[in-house]
């Protein structure tokens, strides 16, 4: 559970991120990080439309300047961009106004009007308050899926979003080639469980 829902102490260590919506309304918000690939985000796609649903995409720079018709594809359907760095860094490698810069870089070409989530879930306290600062919007999570992980089955991966999905969870999946195979085993059957369970589907806005 610590994994999946974040650990009190995390949420005191980052306190102005949004880890949680509004737990008086029965709405979840999709969120898919690290893409886009050819892989996986067409196929999220076309499972979103399906169900007529919209999420939020947190994009690596790099793989948009790789694959740009990916990235206009997302936003053709409607789908919120958010940012995740450009090289997807992590939240030790770089100092502070070096980790900026990188999430600037990818602003460039994704224009998210500053919505980002660091890669990992983690930044430290000093990219924080730079982060903050300089007045981006730092998205983390309620729900991990765990889909990247090869210790996890598909159906484990089901079984974390029924048990914790819950009221305002801000729910984070993968397009990517660790989460991709699990997905497409499970994630129309997850979506069609939310919706079954009265669960709206939000976008930051």
């Amino acid at each position: 559970m610590i994994i999946e829902q974040p650990a009190r102490f995390l949420r005191w260590l980052y306190p102005h991120a949004i880890w949680r919506m509004n737990h008086r309304e029965k709405a979840v918000y999709l969120t898919f990080d690290d893409g886009p690939i050819p892989e996986a985000t067409p196929y999220i796609l076309d499972v979103l439309d399906h169900l007529q649903l919209k999420a939020t995409f947190f994009m690596v720079g790099d793989n948009v300047r790789k694959y740009p018709h990916l990235f206009e594809e997302v936003r053709k359907r409607g789908h919120r961009i958010g940012n995740h760095t450009y090289n997807h860094v992590g939240g030790l490698l770089y100092n502070a106004w070096n980790y900026l810069s990188n999430v600037e870089q990818a602003e460039e070409i994704l224009n998210t009007g500053k919505l980002f989530r660091p890669p990992h879930g983690w930044m430290g306290p000093i990219k924080y308050r730079v982060m903050r600062h300089t007045k981006w919007r730092i998205v983390m999570w309620d729900l991990v899926t765990r889909d990247y992980s090869r210790l996890l089955t598909p159906q484990e991966v089901l079984a974390n979003i029924k048990q914790y999905t819950r009221n305002g969870s801000i729910i984070t999946f993968h397009d990517s080639l660790k989460s991709i195979d699990k997905l497409k085993e499970i994630l129309p059957e997850a979506l069609q469980w939310l919706k079954d369970e009265g669960y709206e589907f939000r976008v930051f806005q």
